[in-house]
């Protein structure tokens, strides 16, 4: 079993959907765990708090739904500001504390839609896919520290993002999924755990698609 004892995880946008199926798998599975809403504050509070951060969650993220057409500089930045630039500020602030221990677990949660687009989400689709970018380019950095950067890309998961379609979209995406089925939370936490653990040691800058099939 994946053993998670005496390590701090940071889990941002934990709160709810993906990001609070995590955060509770990874208390299961022994760490300490923060969940935190206020990305800019939080990190400060939780070293103050807690201590240095071992496991890092990048999983905050927005969707403002427009056609490109449409879409004005505001809403467009938004998203790629809590998504994408919001994940660097994260990793900035505890990737230090990670070098100094020579031991580090960073899992990015980027999105299907950063390999397959997704219409009126070209900001959230940008913003994963930048996320990708993110990881590959810190995985290389980091990987003589004894860090790990490595992503999700979740697709169809029973989540806010699949409960606010209308039923005919919701139908579309669910008849394009191999498995004929939307994901569960749990079933992206699990590979998360793993990811943050010993057994994933030789596992860095790669990013794995938990979609059903939806993009293969």
């Amino acid at each position: 079993m994946i053993d998670l004892t005496g390590k701090l995880a940071l889990v941002t946008g934990g709160s709810r959907g993906i990001g609070r199926a995590i955060a509770l798998k990874l208390g299961e599975r022994g760490a300490d765990v923060a969940v935190p809403e206020d990305v800019s504050r939080m990190i400060e509070t939780v070293h103050e708090k807690l201590g240095p951060v071992d496991i890092l969650i990048n999983n905050a993220g927005v969707a403002v739904d427009q056609y490109i057409a449409m879409m004005d500089d505001a809403t467009w930045t938004r998203v790629l500001d809590v998504g994408l630039t919001g994940a660097f500020q994260c990793l900035r602030a505890v990737v230090r504390d990670m070098m100094k221990k020579r031991w580090g677990r960073i899992v990015n949660v980027a999105s299907v839609a950063a390999y397959m687009g997704d219409i009126r989400r070209a900001n959230y689709a940008a913003a994963k896919a930048g996320l990708l970018g993110l990881t590959h380019a810190t995985a290389r950095e980091l990987a003589g520290q004894g860090i790990s950067v490595n992503a999700l890309a979740p697709g169809g998961i029973e989540t806010d993002l699949i409960e606010g379609m209308n039923e005919a979209r919701a139908t579309a995406l669910k008849q394009m999924i191999p498995l004929g089925r939307f994901g569960r939370p749990e079933e992206v936490s699990g590979v998360a755990a793993f990811l943050c653990s010993d057994e994933a040691s030789y596992i860095t800058g790669q990013s794995f698609i938990v979609g059903g099939g939806l993009h293969m």
